[in-house]
């Protein structure tokens, strides 16, 4: 934990709380015009990319089989812009309209209880894994799923176990793979191959996901490839290449906001009675920032802003930014390290925390976050 912290007694949580209630309220007061433009100019942006980068593709692949040198400059070109489009669908659209952040503008195309995202894991499942127990019950042990996702080790207080020892390599591969993951997140495989789990109850819960699993493929695989006919190779190696970029940036982002090196872990017992100010000062202390300006905080969804998303998962992303200052200054003035850092330093910490952790290692001791009552 980072020595920058120090426990609050009762009145400053409360009064901690209350600052950051009064920020997020008057943020709602002022939404409007600009941040359904915001918003639009996105999906227009997903929109634009993906067309032009399925064009390019399709142009390199039909184009080069007559005119060679056309081939790999078309199809890394439209590579690219397709991997941007989803990166920005999943990102900057997807993940911030699911979490309702922009259903007071009546839009159903916006609106998270009709909004499917454009990857293989349902926008039903990710309700419940992340915006119900990830955002409820952030870096707690035994309730937020996220925690190394059934599969890393990445903080001292999770047990050890011998398999821990195969974790960088399932690191990366779960990197290459990262939507699949997501998708079957909330299946609970372990719970079926521990017995506690019929197959048919498994099946039942995989139905709606293997069905978007089969659209998915099916759009990415087979339909688009097929209109280059004989030349539908480099069109599927491109659809292919675009969907691993997407979930190696998604990995990146998710774990740079919740695995660097003064993020922490709670106890079960921490949100028992949990008031609103104790609330924001677990999300504060499980979260991390990535600086870099503009440019990434479009690419992340303003997920960049991880400690903002986290206090406020309702307000639209694009108000993180302008809100951070005043973040930061409370944190400031409440004695909380307010974490941020640059891609580069964030992500080294996360893959020393995955190689060091593969490893028996002891927990750290953790100072309160609130101070004890006084005796007597």
């Amino acid at each position: 934990m980072s020595k920058h912290n120090r426990p609050l007694s009762q009145d400053e949580l409360q009064r901690f709380g209350a600052e950051l209630d009064a920020l997020r309220a008057r943020t709602v007061a002022t939404l409007g015009a600009r941040d359904a433009r915001y918003i639009r100019r996105a999906v227009a942006a997903v929109r634009w990319s993906g067309a032009l980068g399925r064009i390019a593709l399709f142009a390199g692949a039909v184009g080069g089989a007559f005119v060679p040198a056309l081939l790999w400059p078309l199809c890394v070109l439209g590579t690219a812009l397709l991997a941007l489009s989803k990166i920005l669908e999943n990102m900057t659209v997807g993940h911030n309209v699911i979490h309702g952040q922009y259903d007071w503008m009546g839009d159903p195309q916006l609106h998270s209880r009709s909004y499917e995202w454009d990857i293989v894991a349902t926008s039903e499942n990710w309700k419940k894994t992340h915006n119900f127990r990830h955002h409820t019950y952030t870096n707690v042990r035994g309730l937020d799923d996220d925690i190394g996702y059934g599969l890393l080790r990445i903080f001292p207080e999770q047990r050890w176990k011998p398999f821990y020892l195969l974790q960088p390599p399932i690191a990366v591969v779960f990197c290459l793979l990262f939507e699949w993951g997501v998708a079957i997140q909330d299946l609970r495989l372990g719970r079926w191959l521990a017995g506690k789990m019929s197959f048919k109850q498994l099946r039942a819960q995989f139905a709606p996901v293997g069905r978007k699993m089969g659209r998915q493929v099916l759009k990415d695989y087979v339909l688009f490839p097929a209109l280059a006919g004989p030349w539908f190779l480099p069109v599927l190696l491109g659809n292919l290449a675009a969907n691993m970029l997407r979930s190696i940036w998604t990995y990146v982002v998710i774990f740079c906001g919740h695995f660097t090196a003064d993020a922490e872990t709670f106890p079960k017992d921490c949100v028992r009675n949990e008031s609103r100010g104790h609330w924001y000062l677990r999300q504060l202390r499980g979260s991390s920032n990535i600086s870099g300006g503009a440019l990434v905080d479009v690419l992340t969804g303003d997920l960049s802003h991880q400690i903002e998303h986290h206090f406020f998962p309702d307000i639209p992303a694009n108000r993180y930014s302008e809100m951070a200052a005043e973040v930061r200054e409370i944190c400031a003035r409440y004695g909380q390290h307010y974490n941020t850092g640059s891609l580069f330093k964030q992500f080294s910490q996360v893959a020393w925390r995955i190689v060091r952790h593969a490893f028996p290692s002891r927990p750290r001791r953790v100072r309160a976050l609130v101070e004890a009552p006084a005796a007597g």
